[in-house]
């Protein structure tokens, strides 16, 4: 039977209510007649009819049709369904079309913008109620306060407040803890606090909102302090509170205060609640005991997916990364699903490990799930594939994402810069400028890096000014990089400059790299003197320090102050050595030639000498002539890394001193047998905006006819100067002729060659090797510079030369 044959108007409210549940389907209602019915029949519909939207539109039809669509108690209703339900330019037409607005009606809409994240929209409801005259209460603050606190709009934040004040709503608990929250927020918790005291009625949300504010803040201790204040005002914690105070002692490293929290936890009967025990799994993990970690998750009789990320999370942070994919295996399991927080955790595992088989899995999981447009996770995908030397994969990776932020940018340009591709990081760096993507801190410092690794100090000295412009250039980690880069472009004034300027700053890695500036620059003196300045301000030095010392003591012959530095490190600064230590002392003994004290130092190490130590002795029986030692020292080298290139090289070199062919020839097959090729020997050098590279008997260059005939000229000058061919450089047994032609096609005399050529008369040349200077090229680059009344500085893979009227830095010392 259709409704409108029954005579609604003449019932009562309820009657009629119920008479239509009863005698019709509620799809007849869009076609019913409902015409002078009471708002309040209306407004029953609604409650009883408020789950699906082509409902609400019905009633709201027989609404307007019976003129009364006006009325705030229905428009209240139908704003608030409307925005549960997801459509929010309809609630916000039926707030429009009412011509008289009041409070409830306003509140209703902002609690509609709040629910739909319409955040920006609700301040400007609050300034339209203030301008307009509309009362406001002390839910239209809570609402506007918790969308300033989203936005974090301290400015109309704290106008709000302001009229909550002047209102007095502040002394009610709801109004005070959403006051407290919004400042907490917003930076300001001494106010908050202030606000907080001056509550007459606190409840557990105010509690838990300036605890939460001192936990923010790092604030733990007066977070335990406000904790253990609320118990004894007889406030029982909620679980907020318990996951709060949680967190201040798992990031605050008070594990027993955390394990008493723990018990407090289970004494408030919140054992099976999920959110706390999870907070547990978090304290517990970030305290570093990953055992209790896994013992509170195993005993979990439900977990969310946020308590399998925090544990896969917690594992991967303490260095558990197989059990963060066991973790991942019982998850799919489950059947309870994965999300990209899971998968971002796995990726930084596998790049922490160079684990590239698990990596390219995880990525398969990320193409397969549709999340490859998740910029977070292919960022961590270019890292892991960066951190695990596969360049090419994060390349593509790089190159296919729609969306790229700073972040994005940086791993990759890391990535190229740690696997040994400056260049093509300085190339990217140029591109991310051209689409005015602003670099960061790790950017900028990650482009230093590369001009030092280049020794670019054009491009250098532009990401410096880049750091200044935007105020990155003046904490210790980047001066640090700075200096680091000035020194290893042979600019060591500008090194020290940086470093006075930044020594008030106490910091041991500052200190640490003007050490090993000064120490490649054979410097020794200089960087005992940051030494013992470091001493003078108490700045305790670390292992690093007496890493640096003990190479600057190397490089520059001081072997006495060396042997007093490596025995005051336990002694003076209980600092134990390590293999590096080991290695850094056995090599400044070796280049001395105290070969026999060297030896016999490595035999009274407590632990089986390192592969460095061991080449270190080989590289000074090398250098010294020692065949006999030198021969036994490799043959254990061999025995310990026999793919280790470098002790081919040198065993070759000391044979080939010895003029022993035949061994040579024997060394040189058996790296041809297992597949072990040498280095190529390349130099580099910065004209202009480019950086150009020669590797040794390179003709294939533009400009070779120049510099050919530039080196024949110098050759015959230095010749009739005085200088006489070392051809023992030359590790191959050939006439004498061909050894010199070979000396001069070496790398870096083509470097120079190329320099001279194309910068002014007079000006500074500078050139970078990957390799060691050999005695010929060092011997031959003093009479050049004595030839072309130019400094030349070289950097090759031990330290810095500086060559000026034919004469070295290094006093032939290296």
């Amino acid at each position: 039977m259709p409704l409108s044959h029954f005579n609604i108007a003449k019932s009562s409210t309820f009657y009629a209510y119920r008479l239509i549940q009863k005698t019709a389907p509620f799809s007849t209602i869009q076609h019913a007649s409902l015409f002078n019915q009471p708002p309040s029949i209306f407004s029953s519909l609604l409650r009883e009819f408020s789950n699906t939207l082509i409902h609400v539109k019905s009633i709201h039809a027989q609404i307007i049709r019976n003129c009364i669509s006006t009325q705030h108690i229905l428009a209240t209703k139908l704003i608030k369904l409307y925005s549960d339900l997801g459509f929010l330019n309809s609630a916000y037409k039926v707030f429009d079309q009412c011509p008289h607005r009041e409070t409830t009606l306003c509140n209703t809409m902002m609690g509609g913008f709040l629910k739909n994240r319409e955040y920006e929209e609700v301040p400007k409801l609050f300034k339209i109620m203030g301008f307009c005259d509309i009362e406001i209460n002390s839910y239209t603050c809570v609402f506007a306060l918790k969308a300033c606190t989203v936005l974090l709009d301290r400015e109309i934040g704290m106008e709000i407040v302001r009229v909550a004040f002047r209102k007095g709503f502040h002394l009610h608990p709801h109004v005070g803890s959403s006051v407290i929250n919004f400042l907490v927020k917003t930076g300001d918790l001494d106010e908050a606090r202030v606000v907080f005291d001056g509550m007459p009625d606190r409840d557990v949300v105010c509690w838990n909102s300036i605890i939460g504010g001192y936990v923010q803040e790092g604030l733990f201790k007066e977070a335990v302090q406000m904790f253990v204040e609320m118990i004894s005002c007889g406030v029982r914690p909620s679980t907020v509170t318990m996951a709060s105070l949680l967190k201040a002692c798992g990031e605050s490293g008070m594990k027993k205060l955390g394990m008493g929290v723990h018990a407090f936890v289970l004494g408030l009967g919140m054992s099976d609640d999920v959110f706390v025990l999870t907070s547990l799994v978090d304290m517990y993990c970030n305290a570093g005991d990953i055992d209790r970690a896994l013992l509170v998750f195993n005993s979990m009789r439900s977990r969310s997916l946020i308590s399998w990320n925090t544990m896969i999370s917690g594992c991967v942070q303490n260095g558990m990364v197989p059990e963060s994919f066991a973790l991942f295996h019982r998850l799919v399991e489950s059947g309870d699903g994965f999300d990209s927080g899971t998968l971002v955790s796995l990726i930084r595992g596998c790049s922490q490990t160079s684990d590239l088989e698990n990596g390219k899995v995880v990525h398969s999981c990320i193409i397969r799930k549709g999340l490859e447009s998740n910029i977070v996770l292919s960022t961590a995908i270019v890292d892991m594939y960066s951190k695990c030397g596969a360049i090419k994969q994060a390349t593509n990776v790089f190159r296919t994402m729609e969306k790229r932020n700073v972040i994005t940018w940086t791993a990759m340009l890391v990535g190229l810069s740690q696997n040994g591709y400056a260049e093509d990081a300085l190339k990217l760096f140029c591109q991310m400028q051209e689409e005015n993507v602003a670099a960061n801190s790790v950017t900028l410092v990650s482009l230093v890096h590369c001009c030092a690794h280049l020794g670019s100090l054009k491009k250098g000295r532009s990401v410096h000014a880049h750091l200044v412009r935007h105020g990155y250039a003046f904490d210790a980690v980047n001066i640090s990089a700075l200096i680091d880069m000035y020194a290893k472009c042979g600019k060591i004034h500008s090194a020290e400059k940086l470093f006075y300027k930044g020594f008030h700053l106490n910091d041991v890695i500052l200190c640490n790299s003007m050490i090993t500036g000064y120490g490649m620059h054979g410097q020794g003196h200089q960087a005992l003197g940051v030494y013992d300045r470091m001493i003078d301000v108490r700045l305790k030095p670390n292992q690093t320090t007496f890493v640096s010392l003990l190479t600057a003591c190397s490089h520059s012959g001081l072997v006495e102050e060396g042997r007093i530095l490596f025995h005051s490190m336990e002694r003076d600064h209980n600092i134990k050595p390590s293999d590096k230590h080991y290695a850094c002392f056995v090599d400044l003994l070796s280049r001395a030639g105290c070969l026999e004290e060297a030896d016999s130092l490595v035999k009274q190490i407590p632990i089986e000498p390192s592969t460095d130590v061991l080449e270190a002795l080989l590289s000074g029986c090398r250098i010294h002539k020692n065949t006999n030692m030198g021969i036994q020292i490799a043959d254990r080298l061999i025995s310990l890394d026999y793919l280790n290139t470098g002790i081919y090289i040198l065993l070759s070199n000391i044979y080939s001193d010895a003029r022993r062919w035949e061994s040579v020839n024997y060394i040189r097959g058996l790296m041809r047998i297992r597949g072990l090729k040498k280095t190529p020997a390349f130099s580099l050098i910065e004209v202009g905006n480019q950086v150009y590279t020669f590797f040794a008997g390179d003709d294939s260059h533009p400009g070779w006819g120049n510099i050919k005939q530039l080196l024949e000229n110098l050759r015959l000058e230095a010749e009739a100067s005085g200088y006489v061919p070392d051809t023992s450089c030359v590790l191959r047994d050939v006439n004498e002729l061909t050894k010199v032609q070979l000396l001069w096609g070496h790398s870096e005399r083509l470097a120079i060659a190329f320099g001279l050529l194309n910068t002014p008369y007079g000006s500074l040349i500078r050139i970078t090797k990957n390799l060691r200077v050999c005695v010929d090229c060092h011997t031959v680059t003093k009479y050049i510079s004595k030839i072309v009344k130019r400094e030349i500085i070289v950097r090759d893979a031990n330290r810095f030369h500086h060559f000026v009227n034919g004469e070295c830095s290094c006093n032939d010392y290296w």
